[in-house]
């Protein structure tokens, strides 16, 4: 029973820190998680050291668990290791992925769509996985280095951010365009045209945070 609850609080706290509803440096108070999901602070501790795995959450000496906070400087760090790697998965991922699979990404992205016209354009919100564009396409390059790579440690972290930036004004809209002109290299089997498209694509999204970092800062 406590694993089941574990691994439900880890869930639903992965999902509210990704979209921000637990902002960044907010504390994660046990006895407030036990009182929301009951059970005893076993389960609840065992969420929180998952998600400190996943680097969602930090322990600070003296102040308990909180939610990773970045500086720019550490997300510009990260954001380069995935602007080359995402990039060269792009490209393999023409050349490797089956017309199957390239199917299936079309499928995906016309649901995002949908997602996205539900919220009136307001998000972009992709949930893990298999319903991710992201690691669909890191799937596709048929690397298994590149994948433990791009879908283990970072992974959430990118995530987290990206999900910042998709709720950026005009920005949901314009990244699913830049999914599909994606998708579409990848169909014309085109490996450096898609490798150019991820790399725009992924700058546009450092440039976005960037901007909207350094907005939330002045306010």
């Amino acid at each position: 029973m406590s694993k089941t609850l574990a691994d439900k609080v880890f869930n639903e706290l992965t999902t509210s820190i990704v979209r921000g509803e637990l902002a960044p440096g907010e504390k994660l108070s046990e006895q407030a998680l036990v009182e929301r999901y009951g059970g005893s602070r076993a389960p609840i501790r065992e969420a929180i050291q998952k998600l400190e795995a996943r680097n969602l959450v930090v322990r600070v000496p003296h102040a308990g668990a909180r939610v990773v906070s970045l500086s720019l400087e550490e997300l510009r760090d990260i954001y380069e290791v995935r602007l080359e790697l995402e990039s060269m998965a792009c490209r393999l991922a023409a050349e490797r992925m089956t017309d199957e699979e390239v199917a299936d990404l079309e499928s995906l992205l016309a649901e995002h769509a949908r997602s996205i016209e539900a919220d009136q354009g307001l998000s972009y919100y992709q949930k893990s996985g298999n319903l991710d564009f992201h690691y669909r396409i890191i799937e596709g390059s048929k690397n298994g280095r590149l994948h433990q790579m791009l879908c283990g440690d970072l992974y959430h972290i990118i995530r987290m951010y990206r999900y910042r930036t998709s709720t950026s004004t005009e920005r949901p809209l314009l990244a699913l365009k830049e999914h599909q002109r994606i998708v579409e290299a990848i169909k014309g089997r085109d490996p450096q045209l898609a490798e150019l498209l991820m790399r725009r694509h992924i700058q546009a999204s450092l440039t976005n945070l960037e901007t909207r970092l350094a907005h939330e800062a002045r306010h």
